[in-house]
This record gives C-alpha cells, structure tokens and sequence, in this order.
C-alpha cells in the first residue's frame, strides 16, 4: 500500500493525471500528425505532384502494418508493466520491459529483410501507371529496410508510459518528427547542396527521424531508474549492483502478446483493409481513365488529415491506459472508471471539432495538396463523408485503452474485425457494385463506424461486469477528479 501511495498513477487525482500524462502524448501526436502530412505537402508541390501522392498512398498500407507491429508490441510491453508495477511487482516490470525491447529488434531485424526484398514492388498490382509504381518504390524500399529504427524508438517511448514518465516518451516522438520535418525539404527539393532525390528523399527523412528519435530513446532508458531494461549481457541498477544478464522468457512473451497481438492484428486488418480499398478504388480506372488513380490519392490525403483528429484521441489513449492498467492491478476499482468516464468525455470533444472542421472547410484542407479539378471535386465530398464517422470512432478508442489496460486486448480486435473486415470491405464493394459512383464508396466509412460501436458497447458493459464491477471499492486519499 505503501508504494501505491508513492506511485502517482495510485494516488494522484484522475482528472489531473490524466492531463498530466496525456497532453505530452496528444502534443507528441498533434506533431506526429504534422510529420506524417509534411511528406505529402511537399510530394505535392512537384511537377508529378499527384503521382507522387499515389504513391504514397499505395504504400501507407504497409507502412500501416510495420507501424501496427512496432505499436501493438509497445502497448502489451506497456499494458504488462504498467499492471506488475499496480501489483507491487517491480522485478517484473522489468523482466516485460527487457523483453519488449529484445522482441522489437528481432522484430525490425525481419521487417527489413522482408520489406527491403519484396515490398518494393508491390505496387505494380494496383496501377500501370510506371511513374506512380517507382515512386512506390522507392519509398517503400528505404523505410522498410530501416524499420528497426522505428520499431526501438517506439518501444522505448512506450516503456516511458508505462512508469509514467510521458514527458519523456514526448521528447523521444518529438524529436524524431522535428528532424523528418527539417529533413524533407531539403532532401526532397536538394536544399543546401543536398540532390534533389523527390520521393526517395522523402524517405530518408523519414528514416533519418526514427534513427535519431531511437537514439534518444535509448538514451533516456538508460538514464532511467525508475525501470531497468536489459538485453544485451550484464548492466548494473540503479544502486551499482551486477544485474543477470538476460534471459530470454517465453511466458513474458505471451503475457506481452496476449494484448500486444490483437493490436497487431488490428493494425495488419487495416492495412489489409486500405489496400482492398485501394484496389476497389483502382478499378474506377477502367470507367474513366485516372479516377481510379485519383481515388486512391484521396483517400491517402484523408489519412493524412484525420491523423490531425485521430491523433489526440490516440495520445490521449496512450495516457489513459497505464493508469487503467495499473490501477486494475492495485484492484482500485474507483480509478479505473473515473479514468474510463474522463478519457471517452474528452476523446468526444476532440472528435465533434473534427467533425465540424471536415464539414465546413474540406476546400481549405485539400488544397494544403495543391488539390484541383478532379482531386478537390472527389477530395470534398470524401473528407464530409467519412468524417460522420468521427463521434462512434471516438468511443471505441477509448474503450481500447480499457480493453488493453485489463489485458482484454482481444476485446480491440473484435472490434477492429467488425469495423474492417465484417462491414466497410463488403459495403465499399457493394456501393461501388451496385451504384457504380466512386462517390458513394465514402459511405462504407461511418456504415462500419456505427456498427463496430454497437459491438463496442458490448464488449465494454461485458468488461465492467466481470472485470471491474467485482472489484473492491477502495477508497484512497486523494481520490477526487
């Protein structure tokens, strides 16, 4: 009891902890969010500006998958020792730490090879177009070669989470997107005697941002006392003393996975889902030559700004879940549903601005893209469309960080099936199908949304009663929002 007392994720107040650890993660994301579109705004100010876009957008499901494996290992690692340390646990806080860290570098080890010997031409399945399949390319080669950057630095700023140090976690994402955002201009249009190198160039920046955001990971886990991590052979504490060299676990392992998998699994499902999506698109080309292209550059922009909406729900997520999880581990039922109420209120405020900024202004947004004729005529009605779908998105996010802080994982991926696999693939198709209007395949988006809500729900009043419900009601000091 003691230690709880000491812990703030324990005993500080709901309401301010949770803005305390989620406002460094939404600032981390709102920037992400401005990494991930920097690329396409300057992709779009080339003389192929829209080929360019294409290209993106046939690649973002990949990078969406490498992306999901990174995350979803980050957050069972995180979920995991965030619940030893509500259990009083430290030693193995850091066992599933260590273990986070070594499964993300064998993780980025295999991505690479993968991604540097197959992924690069893939994009040929979806356009004939040569010009759209070499910037595809080339971009997809670089950032899947070097993915073991992006899975390290990940890991660590999930770690960071996990004993609530967001700040840091923060300063890492941050510092990565700082650099990308510097880097793309320069390598993209070759400022300061850098070559011009276009998309490529695109990539190497994105790459050199994680390698610097993981070296300052690590950094800071090193510095770090309040876990020890450790992979390769004998470090020392906190206290000087020799700690066991590591030693792989395979129970950790599946204690890691078991909420770290269906996270994976959720993000694989999405990017399986943007890439049929991209191919019902692509197949507009065959009724007027290069809608079909343009299609699929839409729904690339639209990813890139949703992520301005998603992405604080996202952080905010992010600073919800160890507080969840580590007070379900110290059986504060109290907390756990105090954190739950505050973070879906808050995560809805920031979907209804979304919502009435993609109504009122998508011209504005699109032209960001130097959007014309066709892709701002496509381009509008998509952003008003899908953005229906903004409120529901927001429930089930948060119901995520619930699901993944009790170790229901799975709970996320039911949903996630739901949404993607059962609903918007057969209604995107059918709407494509049946009206033959590249238009109404937008509705597919807030069809999945409404019914991926009701699965959500419940799931939520399943998890309540059986997990948290039963738990005592404990009363703290300082337990007011």
């Amino acid at each position: 009891m003691e230690e709880l007392k000491r812990n703030k994720m324990g005993h500080e107040p709901v309401g301010k902890l949770m803005f305390k650890m989620s406002l460094p993660m939404m600032i981390s994301m709102l920037v992400l969010a401005l990494y991930n579109i920097v690329d396409s705004v300057f992709i779009s100010m080339l003389p192929d500006g829209e080929a360019g876009l294409t290209a993106l957008s046939l690649a973002f499901p990949f990078q969406m998958l490498i992306t999901g494996v990174a995350v979803g290992t980050g957050i069972g690692t995180c979920s995991l020792a965030s619940r030893r340390l509500g259990e009083g646990k430290k030693l193995e806080a850091d066992r599933a730490a260590s273990h986070g860290l070594f499964l993300s570098i064998i993780s980025g080890i295999m991505f690479g090879i993968i991604g540097f010997f197959v992924l690069g031409d893939l994009a040929a399945g979806f356009t004939n177009n040569t010009t759209i399949q070499q910037y595809a390319k080339d971009y997809l080669t670089v950032v899947s070669a070097f993915c073991i950057f992006s899975m390290i630095q990940t890991m660590c700023e999930k770690i960071m989470q996990s004993i609530g140090k967001t700040t840091s976690s923060m300063f890492i994402q941050l510092t990565g997107a700082v650099v990308n955002i510097v880097m793309d201009p320069i390598l993209i249009f070759g400022l300061l005697g850098f070559p011009a190198m276009g998309v490529m160039g695109a990539a190497i920046a994105t790459v050199a941002g994680q390698f610097v955001g993981m070296i300052l990971g690590i950094i800071l886990l090193i510095k770090e006392k309040g876990i020890n991590v450790k992979v390769f052979g004998k470090v020392k504490d906190a206290f000087g003393s020799k700690l066991p060299a590591f030693k792989f676990d395979g129970k950790i392992a599946v204690n890691i996975y078991r909420v770290g998998l269906p996270a994976i699994v959720m993000q694989s499902i999405s990017s399986v889902t943007t890439l049929a999506l991209n191919a019902i698109l692509s197949s507009f080309n065959g009724v007027s030559p290069g809608v079909g292209d343009t299609a699929v550059a839409v729904l690339g922009v639209y990813f890139k700004l949703q992520s301005f909406v998603f992405m604080p729900v996202f952080g905010l997520n992010s600073g919800t879940m160890p507080i969840i999880a580590f007070n379900f581990g110290a059986r504060n039922k109290i907390r756990v549903r105090k954190a739950l109420k505050l973070g879906i209120i808050s995560a809805m405020i920031i979907m209804l601005c979304g919502l009435v900024i993609f109504q009122l202004i998508p011209d504005i947004l699109l032209k960001l893209f130097n959007a014309e004729d066709n892709l701002m005529s496509i381009g509008t009605q998509a952003l008003r469309t899908i953005s229906i779908c903004f409120p529901f998105a927001a429930f089930s996010i948060m119901c995520g960080s619930l699901f993944q802080g009790t170790g229901k994982g799975m709970y996320s991926m039911i949903t996630t099936i739901f949404r993607q696999i059962v609903t918007i693939l057969p209604a995107a198709y059918l709407l494509a199908t049946l009206t033959g209007d590249v238009m109404s395949v937008w509705f597919a988006y807030p069809i999945a949304e409404v019914v991926s809500t009701a699965v959500c729900a419940f799931l939520l009043i399943k998890t309540l009663k059986k997990l948290i419900n039963p738990l005592p009601d404990m009363q703290m000091e300082n337990l007011s929002i």
